[in-house]
């Protein structure tokens, strides 16, 4: 019985492009530091990849439904369906700019390293695959 190649990464491929959707949003966070007026935003990972994966578990939450097919979403969603939030400032700012520096740097990093380890995953898997099929 041959197994698929989905099967074989299972949800690693969409963790990895939702960590590059995350690294994107977190730089344009950072860029946008000292523009007057700009929210910074993000989107739950977690709750991204059980999207993705169509592991969601129904929950209590309540969205917004469109009624007509002009209507858009409120804070917007990424390329695979990610909600994107807005973020709440621990300390508001005159220009009304939510950019927290040190917090978006701080995440930026983080959301980098499991960048970096979901790809060392992926290679080991691709890494087993190969090595199957050369018969090592």
């Amino acid at each position: 019985m041959p197994i698929s190649f989905n099967a074989a990464l299972g949800s690693h491929e969409q963790a990895l492009q939702l960590r590059a959707e995350r690294m994107q949003v977190l730089a344009s966070n950072i860029a946008n530091a000292e523009t007057p007026g700009y929210k910074a935003k993000d989107f739950n990972f977690a709750e991204a990849l059980k999207q993705a994966t169509g592991k969601q578990t129904t929950g209590n939450g309540v969205r917004m439904q469109t009624t007509q097919a002009g209507h858009m979403s409120a804070q917007g969603t990424t390329s695979m369906g990610a909600e994107m939030q807005y973020r709440v400032p621990m300390q508001p700012t005159i220009d009304g700019n939510s950019v927290d520096i040190q917090q978006e740097r701080a995440k930026f990093s983080e959301n980098a390293v499991a960048y970096q380890t979901t790809l060392k995953i992926l290679n080991g898997k691709f890494k087993g695959m190969m090595g199957a099929l050369k018969g090592e």
